[in-house]
């Protein structure tokens, strides 16, 4: 018997890298350095005025107290004409639930479908959350590398081969964080392909960064190419990336009506009925003019080109143009077995984020992180200003390198 008081589920777990990271970052800051933070991944904008309007709105005509568990009906409604306008999908309102964000879609879809030992597939690199999803429900997570060469993409030979008797998820990502990776119509098609001979493998799309990618193309869906898999997929996403509304926690789950069911059931005795001030909200923001994306969209691409130009500029790094999300997942190949001024060897890619941070206070993301290395990841969601002190920093820290 186990002399710890904290169960196995959870010390099996690692707190998220990336908040570590940012919470290194913000000591240094408090500590009186200065440091540029290229860590966190969140728009820098202001929640657009008419939202913020909303939320005072429904504080004063008193929508304080709980609302159904699913969300409410306005919300769901707003969703349901969301995936119509936006993905060509149909869905009732008791196949739709409202969450404390898509975190929290997640990580309650995998709780009330894994066994002990059901294997999720996870293709690498990932957002750094989903392993420890997948451990905290009992579950195996099962990584696959996804190489640049292969565009950051699950390709099908890979998918067939990591299916087991065991799975149970395929986790898809697009475009994904950190690599910026986005699937095409095509390329969902031949993935589909393969999970039409597995129909025990069930799909799982988040798909938090649709609308941030940089072609003016509207991102596809699984489904749109894959109708036959709507039995076996749940479509997850939310508000915080599009509408800089992380703060708010609003994320929902679109998909079969027994998962939905299930998942409505978990909620009521866990977290309940998300924040009825913020269901407004994000319904004025599904609802309401649409000018906000494009134009975020516009400066994070602007962003995403003016620092890609950089980066690649510095002897030792490269980086590939990523097509959405707003991060750069930087090959820093070309920097290991050097050696830093004090002698220090960089072996790894946690090696060059800590020479990053250390020498030049620059704070950015080991791609150990991600599943994928030697990587590390930078977000762009910060000013051109910031980005660009922080690139001249890399630089500077780069050529003290022999």
């Amino acid at each position: 018997m186990t002399t710890s008081r904290i169960a196995e589920r959870v010390r099996r777990i690692k707190p998220s890298p990336s908040t570590s990271a940012a919470d290194r970052a913000n000591e240094l800051r408090r500590q009186g350095k200065a440091i540029v933070n290229l860590v966190v991944g969140e728009p820098d904008f202001d929640t657009p005025a008419h939202i913020r309007q909303a939320a005072a709105a429904a504080i004063e005509n008193g929508a304080t107290r709980y609302t159904l568990m699913a969300g409410t009906v306005e919300l769901r409604q707003a969703i349901a004409a969301k995936l119509e306008r936006e993905n060509g999908l149909s869905y009732a309102l008791n196949e739709i639930i409202a969450t404390s964000g898509a975190k929290s879609a997640i990580f309650s879809a995998l709780s009330i479908t894994l066994e002990p030992g059901d294997e999720v597939i996870i293709p690498a690199p990932y957002w750094v959350s989903y392993p420890d999803m997948v451990l905290a429900s009992d579950g195996v997570p099962v990584t696959v590398a996804c190489p640049e060469a292969d565009g950051f993409k699950l390709t099908p030979a890979k998918l067939e081969a990591a299916i087991t008797a065991r799975t149970r998820w395929l986790l898809l990502n697009s475009p994904s964080n950190p690599t910026g990776a986005s699937y095409t119509g095509a390329e969902y098609r031949a993935l589909a392909d393969v999970l039409a001979r597995h129909p025990q493998v069930l799909v799982m799309t988040d798909d938090i960064y649709e609308h941030i990618r940089f072609d003016d193309q509207r991102t596809p869906h699984l489904l749109n190419v894959a109708p036959e898999l709507r039995d076996r997929t749940l479509a997850i996403n939310g508000v915080s990336k599009t509408y800089a509304m992380t703060g708010w926690r609003i994320g929902w789950l679109a998909g079969p009506r027994d998962l939905v069911q299930a998942l409505d059931t978990l909620l009521s005795q866990s977290t309940g009925n998300c924040c009825s001030v913020s269901q407004a909200a994000a319904a004025a923001a599904l609802n309401g003019p649409q000018h906000f994306v494009a134009e975020s969209v516009l400066i994070y691409k602007q962003r995403r080109d003016r620092t890609l130009q950089q980066i690649n500029a510095i002897p030792g790094l490269s980086c590939r143009a990523p097509d959405g999300a707003f991060y750069l997942y930087v090959n820093c190949a070309g920097l290991i077995g050097k050696t830093t001024p004090d002698g220090q060897r960089l072996d790894a890619d946690g090696d060059v984020v800590m020479y990053l941070l250390d020498s030049v206070g620059v704070a950015v993301v080991a791609g150990t992180a991600y599943g994928l290395s030697p990587y590390f990841r930078l977000s762009i969601a910060t000013s051109i200003d910031n980005l660009d002190q922080g690139c001249s920093r890399i630089a500077q820290a780069v050529a003290a390198l022999h």
